[in-house]
């Protein structure tokens, strides 16, 4: 059978990512459940381990990377007809918060003209040279999603984040089943909120039961690569504009210990 010969935005975005080492997507089942949150801080803490590191903020209508970089007044430059990313603690980004002028503009776009630009962010881009390309999926299984595992043809593989209760669990299922009729592999499961840590005596108070993500990550044969707890500072880092991991020591280690289990399933894939 005759192959489908590439076109020229194809052509763009292989380029682009010949020239990027790894890219890891992070996925969820729903909102709700910190995803991005997680994303900035894998991304962080890959950055202070020395690697050069980039974020696509793929969820087109609900862009929050910028915001949790610090960064969401700025704006993407072109140079050399290519798009230049914003750059924050030495993370490369790209959202389409950066293209819009008043940011509480809602983007009222059909799964067409959603797929189309994210195609573009990844087409017209200059990332350079990078270790790790991470991308925060929005939440689901539908357009946006797919059309980036369809698009990123080397995806190293998915990051599943969920939180403990059942509710978050049972589209987890919905979101492993889609990485395996994809062909994605899934590096594994990140429990968050799991567990509030009192600021005044440091115990935890499960609010969204305990050890959800685990588990099933035990049922399934997924590796499971750790749970972050209810951290005020997180939250808090989040609004300010700087990731927790480089202002919380607590925060640092749990995601250190994380990236490790990550960077060793990266290398016997």
């Amino acid at each position: 059978m005759q192959a489908i010969p590439l076109t020229e935005e194809d052509k763009k975005i292989a380029e682009t990512l010949s020239r990027i080492k790894h890219t890891i997507a992070v996925l969820s089942g729903k909102g709700g459940t910190g995803k991005t949150t997680v994303t900035v801080n894998l991304a962080q803490t890959l950055s202070n381990m020395g690697y050069k590191v980039g974020v696509l903020d793929a969820d087109i209508t609900g862009p929050n990377v910028p915001l949790m970089f610090g960064v969401e007044d700025d704006q993407m430059s072109s140079k050399d007809n290519k798009i230049m990313p914003v750059e924050a603690e030495k993370i490369k980004i790209v959202s389409m918060e950066f293209l819009l002028q008043d940011k509480s503009q809602a983007i009222i776009w059909r799964g067409p003209m959603k797929i189309k630009a994210l195609k573009q962010l990844l087409a017209d881009v200059n990332w350079g040279e990078l270790d790790f390309l991470v991308v925060d999926l929005p939440p689901g299984s539908s357009d946006e999603p797919l059309s980036i595992v369809q698009t990123i043809k080397d995806l190293d593989g998915m990051i599943i984040v969920t939180t403990p209760q059942d509710v978050s669990l049972l589209d987890v299922t919905k979101s492993i089943n889609f990485a395996q009729v994809v062909k994605v592999p899934i590096l594994g499961i990140i429990e968050n909120m799991s567990g509030f840590i009192c600021p005044h005596c440091n115990e935890p108070t499960y609010i969204f039961k305990k050890d959800g993500g685990k588990k099933m990550a035990e049922e399934l044969s997924l590796d499971f690569l750790g749970a972050i707890p209810l951290i005020t500072q997180i939250c808090e880092a989040g609004d300010l504009g700087r990731p927790a991991v480089l202002n919380n020591e607590k925060v640092e280690k749990i995601f250190g210990k994380i990236v490790e289990k990550i960077l060793e399933k990266i290398k016997k894939e």
